[in-house]
């Protein structure tokens, strides 16, 4: 089905553009909706007219568009991915984020008016074509860097190994302090035992060597009452 389009239609065509769409779209959706009517002979005479009564206005529409082409220029849109190994792009980059960033940069650019021209699957620069008007596409570059996130992470992981290192550390030297504090109680409490031992022992000579001499004495004594028997 041919429509003749009153409106500007995004992804589809312009004003007064004639385009070849599906019978359904055209009936059901482009017709009722009033973005454009059926190109039959009387609507294509109607459109004719009406291009003649606005060329001056077509004129400057082609005239804003090609301004708006130059002032484009070679823009570069740079957009960051998350990479993996071997540079390894993982995501993807999408016309509503391009016309998104375009807008910021003071161009409105829909997203159905933008076209992607390879896969984004690798770092570097992309072609990219905007139709910023049925007669004129201006095609810019989108450069896709890999996500200086990762090294922060990296970094971060580093860190964490210090400080797991560090804890380590401080882990061994309380260890070995309990170790060292063992060690004294144990050698203390030997010293204790072992002098305990020592006085046991000397105290059990003395109370011998009492004993001895307490028995000499009385035996002595018990010579000296015979003797004076």
């Amino acid at each position: 089905m041919k429509i003749i389009l009153i409106k500007d239609l995004p992804g589809l065509g312009f004003k007064d553009e004639i385009v070849v769409v599906k019978n359904g779209y055209g009936r059901n959706y482009i017709i009722p909706q009033g973005f454009g009517v059926l190109a039959n002979t009387s609507n294509k005479k109607m459109l004719e007219e009406n291009l003649k009564q606005t060329v001056k206005k077509q004129e400057d529409i082609i005239k804003e568009a090609e301004k708006i082409s130059k002032k484009i220029g070679d823009l570069v849109l740079e957009f960051k991915l998350k990479t993996g190994s071997e540079d390894k792009v993982f995501g993807s980059i999408t016309t509503a984020q391009i016309s998104k960033l375009l807008s910021d940069k003071g161009f409105d650019i829909h997203k159905k008016n933008i076209s992607i021209l390879s896969k984004v699957n690798s770092l570097g620069e992309h072609d990219v074509d905007l139709k910023i008007h049925k007669d004129i596409t201006h095609t810019i570059k989108i450069n896709v860097t890999g996500d200086i996130t990762k090294i922060k992470k990296r970094k971060s992981k580093k860190d964490d190994t210090s400080k797991e290192e560090d804890s380590k550390k401080n882990l061994d030297s309380k260890k070995d302090l309990i170790e060292n504090e063992e060690t004294k109680s144990s050698k203390e409490i030997k010293e204790t035992k072992e002098t305990k031992a020592s006085k046991e022992t000397k105290e059990t000579k003395e109370t011998k060597a009492s004993k001895e001499t307490k028995a000499s004495k009385e035996t002595k004594a018990s010579k000296e009452t015979k003797n004076s028997k």
